[in-house]
C-alpha cells in the first residue's frame, strides 16, 4: 500500500498559505511584477496584497491567500524577490 493520499480518485494536491506583512511591505512592485497571478500592488494604499482570486483575508497589516501547488514556484519566486522579506509561504498539510 503506498502512502499518497487521494480524494475521491484524485490525488489530493498541496496548497500553501502565502502572508504578507503589510507594515513591512515598502510597495515597491518587485512581486506583483514577477508573480502577477498572485500578487498585486493595493490601488489604496500602493502596498503588495494577494490577487482576488487567491485572497482571504486583507486588512491594513496583513495579506492571507491560499495558493495551489502548481503556483508554488511563482509565489516563491515573487517572495524571494521581496527586498524587505514581507511575504512569507507555509506548506498547509
Amino acid at each position: 500500500m503506498d502512502d499518497h493520499n487521494y480524494t475521491l480518485g484524485e490525488i489530493k494536491m498541496a496548497k500553501y498559505r502565502i502572508e504578507i506583512d503589510r507594515d513591512t511591505c515598502i510597495g515597491c512592485g518587485v512581486a506583483p511584477a514577477i508573480c502577477p497571478e498572485i500578487y498585486m500592488l493595493d490601488p489604496n494604499d500602493g502596498k503588495n496584497r494577494i490577487t482576488d482570486k487567491y485572497l482571504i483575508k486583507l486588512d491594513e497589516h496583513k495579506a492571507i491567500g491560499e495558493i495551489p501547488e502548481e503556483l508554488y514556484e511563482c509565489a516563491k519566486a515573487g517572495a524571494d524577490s521581496c527586498p524587505v522579506s514581507a511575504i512569507r509561504i507555509i506548506k498547509i498539510e
